[in-house]
């Protein structure tokens, strides 16, 4: 199985929608759009297995309500990107992704190679979003990043 097919029944087992079909040229991400609470992935125009799960990473820090109006592109709030980030990071580490595949270096506007370094120094920024969401389990995996109870809020 490839890092994308393994990403996308990840996602489906944890609860999220996953579609496949046509995605505007024009999206955020490529090959990648928000609709209805649901992930449409366009596997031609995918630049990375990373890109779903950050922005998986986006619905699931969502209270269920909010998750399943989610549309087009989520706001570059801070919080909510660190957020992502943190959750994409601890999914990656379950799928077996690796971590330059997920923090690929054409994302994350020429900051990839940063939050790489960071995450390999155990340096894990947005730990805490994690933990205010109420998404945290409490211990920590033998790699030293925290374990998730649940992966979705709410």
């Amino acid at each position: 199985m490839t890092d994308t097919d393994l990403t996308i029944q990840f996602l489906r087992e944890i609860g999220l929608r996953v579609e496949e079909g046509v995605v505007a040229e024009d999206a955020f991400l490529p090959g990648i759009q928000i609709a209805a609470g649901a992930i449409r992935v366009d596997r031609t125009q995918l630049l990375s297995p990373g890109d779903l799960l950050h922005e998986a990473g986006h619905l699931a820090l969502l209270d269920p309500a909010e998750r399943a109006r989610a549309n087009g592109v989520f706001e570059a709030e801070g919080g909510s990107e660190m957020g992502a980030i943190a959750w994409s990071y601890a999914a990656s580490l379950h799928v077996g992704m690796p971590i330059e595949t997920l923090f690929h270096d054409t994302g994350y506007r020429g900051g990839a190679a940063s939050l790489r370094e960071n995450f390999a120094a155990k340096r894990y920024i947005g730990v805490p979003i994690l933990s205010w969401r109420g998404l945290l389990e409490g211990t920590v995996a033998s790699n030293g990043y925290p374990k998730l109870a649940r992966w979705l809020v709410g």
